[in-house]
C-alpha cells in the first residue's frame, strides 16, 4: 500500500490560493523529517518545504517563503501545504516525502544542500498555475 497519498492539486490563475494534503501511514519513528518537493517538466526534482516533527520546526525553500505554509496534523497524520499568492513557476508535481533523518539534514535538504535519493515517496499531485 501506498504510504503517502497527495490530494488538493488542480488548475489554478496566478494569485491565488491552493491547499495540499498529505495522508500519511504510521511511521514507526517518533522524529523525522516530513516535507513538500516538486518537479517541473524538464526540471530537477527541488524542495519547497519541510518540518521536523520534533519540535515542529519548518523549513522553507527561498522561492516559497512568505507565500507558502506548511503544517503537521500529528493525530491525523496528514501534512499539509497552504499555498498562497501562486505564480505561473510554481507549476510543477508536487510530492510528499518523509524520512527518519535529523533535524540538520531536514533543513539541509530543504535548503538544497542535501540530495533527498532517499526516504518516502507519494506519488505526487499536479499543481498548474496560470498567467
Amino acid at each position: 500500500a501506498q504510504q503517502l497519498v497527495e490530494s488538493g492539486g488542480g488548475s489554478v490563475q496566478a494569485g491565488d490560493s491552493l491547499r495540499l494534503s498529505c495522508a500519511a501511514s504510521e511511521f514507526r519513528y517518533t522524529c523525522y523529517c516530513m516535507g513538500w518537493f516538486r518537479q517541473a517538466p524538464g526540471q530537477e526534482r527541488e524542495a519547497a518545504a519541510g518540518i521536523y516533527t520534533c519540535g515542529g520546526r519548518s523549513y522553507y525553500a527561498d522561492s516559497v517563503k512568505g507565500r507558502f505554509t506548511i503544517s503537521r496534523n500529528a493525530d491525523k497524520n496528514t501534512l499539509d501545504l497552504q499555498m498562497a499568492a501562486l505564480k505561473p513557476e510554481d507549476s510543477a508535481k508536487y510530492y510528499c516525502w518523509r524520512d527518519r533523518v535529523g533535524q540538520g539534514t531536514c533543513e539541509g535538504l530543504i535548503a538544497g544542500r542535501v540530495k533527498a535519493d532517499f526516504g518516502q515517496w507519494g506519488l505526487g499531485t499536479q499543481v498548474t498555475v496560470s498567467p
